[in-house]
């Protein structure tokens, strides 16, 4: 298990005693990651090695054994997006991830659980989709399936962001994070299949969205590179087919 220790963007705020259980390749680790560095805080990131499970991952999160897992003075707080609103409560002198407004924090999060339910990139159906897609005509077929999910997250980026840089508005906020977690495998999807799901005329908010995102500091050495999840899909998709 290596250890890798973030440093805050300012040094504004006292270390604090906050662990993350993760995987650099996980998208729902990322999550966690841009979060905490959009609050400035300091964290030490243990790597889980995929497939195996440590002791302490096993300790942290016996119902579901997986990552990311937050750990906060001692205690364990898991799932990534339960993660996110724990951080967003509890550093408070930080930028704001959820929104203040009642009804714009609902719809953030109905749109982060669809984020979650049908557009997940990494290794679930939306990816395998496309993958297995042989032929030019399954491939349209796929490609059309996933655009309508896109399509529906443009609208919502639209009716959301209010015109602004983000979902969130002027900042990054939580739909932003749901769905930027993702980038690096949407991206590595799209090298995959030789298909393009961001489009500058299809999809004019989100690629520009996309854009930002990635280029946000928060996301410095977060995102990881399109090689090694274009490695690690394949390992996946093999797995799953030998099954």
């Amino acid at each position: 298990m290596s250890s890798i220790l973030f440093t805050s963007l300012t040094t504004s705020m006292a270390p604090r005693d906050v662990k993350v259980l993760g995987s650099p390749l996980s998208p729902f680790s990322n999550r966690v990651q841009i979060a905490l560095n959009l609050k400035s805080v300091h964290y030490e990131f243990l790597e889980e090695s995929f497939p195996s499970k440590s002791e302490l991952l096993l300790k942290s999160n016996p119902v579901h054994k997986k990552v990311p897992v937050l750990i906060h003075g001692g205690k364990p707080i898991c799932e990534s997006l339960v993660i996110v609103q724990y951080i967003d409560e509890v550093w408070t002198d930080g930028p704001d991830i959820l929104p203040s407004d009642p009804y714009d924090r609902a719809m953030a999060r109905f749109w982060a659980a669809y984020v979650d339910d049908k557009v997940c990139f990494c290794g679930g159906p939306t990816l395998r989709g496309l993958q297995d897609a042989e032929g030019e005509e399954a491939k349209a077929a796929a490609l059309k399936q996933v655009m309508e999910g896109i399509m529906l997250l443009e609208n919502a980026f639209a009716k959301c962001g209010k015109g602004k840089d983000f979902f969130g508005g002027d900042t990054i906020g939580y739909l932003d994070i749901a769905l930027g977690g993702f980038l690096g495998w949407l991206r590595a999807a799209e090298k995959m299949t030789d298909l393009k799901i961001l489009d500058a005329t299809k999809t004019p908010g989100l690629f520009g969205w996309a854009h930002r995102f990635g280029s946000n500091a928060a996301l410095k050495d977060v995102i990881p590179k399109i090689e090694k999840v274009v490695e690690l899909a394949k390992m996946l998709a093999a797995r799953a087919k030998a099954q």
